[in-house]
């Protein structure tokens, strides 16, 4: 067997640290599952990564046999994946704050806002299609812009949008306009039809945000 190549093991490592990112934290057999390898391959790789810096366990009980050991990604890691220009953004936005204050700032964010919306508006079906094709959609467009977002159906017939990752976090913890109007932003493109609300949010330690999507009350009488 031919001997594996430093780019080969690099590729394999950087879809371990992407499985981490987009499904939470799981226990090596997990992440061999879906990977197609061996437990001993993976453990392998986390090896590595724990080296790194790039990742943490912590040793979970199970009420039968040992503590399964649990991966989970660093803030470290959070390099790897890609921000959008986030130093320069924080420093744009202060010195918007300082020249035009808060109110300047919110305008600036809203017109950013606005621009994005009409955006995303101009490639999304009409509001009459069905929501399953709206949802999907934005998730499309989510992911173009960085954000790793993906939509699940849940038991109670809600939807889940989930964003495995924020290309602007720095810009976002600078200004918390930026994910209220992008909360916002989600309700006018789904349409009137839907109720969105956000479960999990990165900024408050969640590792992921995640939008609740369900159907409005109907108007009663």
């Amino acid at each position: 067997m031919a001997p594996r190549r430093p780019e080969d093991t690099g590729r394999a490592r950087d879809r371990v640290l992407y499985l981490l990112k987009t499904r939470g934290p799981q226990a090596a057999r997990e992440l061999a599952g879906v990977l197609g390898v061996t437990t001993m391959a993976v453990r392998q790789h986390l090896q590595a990564l724990d080296a790194e810096g790039l990742i943490q366990f912590a040793d979970e009980r199970r009420k039968v046999g040992r503590p399964v050991r649990i991966w989970s990604l660093t803030s470290k890691a959070s390099a790897r994946f890609p921000d959008t220009h986030g130093e320069l953004t924080v420093d744009l936005l202060s010195a918007v704050r300082a020249t035009f204050g808060a109110e300047g700032l919110d305008r600036l964010v809203g017109e950013r806002s606005r621009q994005q919306a009409e955006s995303y508006r101009r490639r999304m079906p009409d509001r009459g299609a069905p929501l399953d094709q709206r949802i999907s959609a934005l998730a499309t467009l989510r992911c173009e812009d960085g954000y790793m977002a993906e939509c699940s159906r849940s038991e109670d017939g809600s939807w889940v949008l989930a964003e495995n990752h924020c290309p602007i976090c720095a810009a976002a913890a600078a200004c918390q306009g930026l994910c209220r109007d992008e909360l916002a932003m989600f309700s006018q493109l789904l349409g009137p039809d839907v109720v969105v609300s956000r479960d999990e949010h990165i900024l408050a330690g969640a590792r992921r945000c995640a939008y609740r999507i369900a159907a409005a009350a109907a108007p009663t009488n």
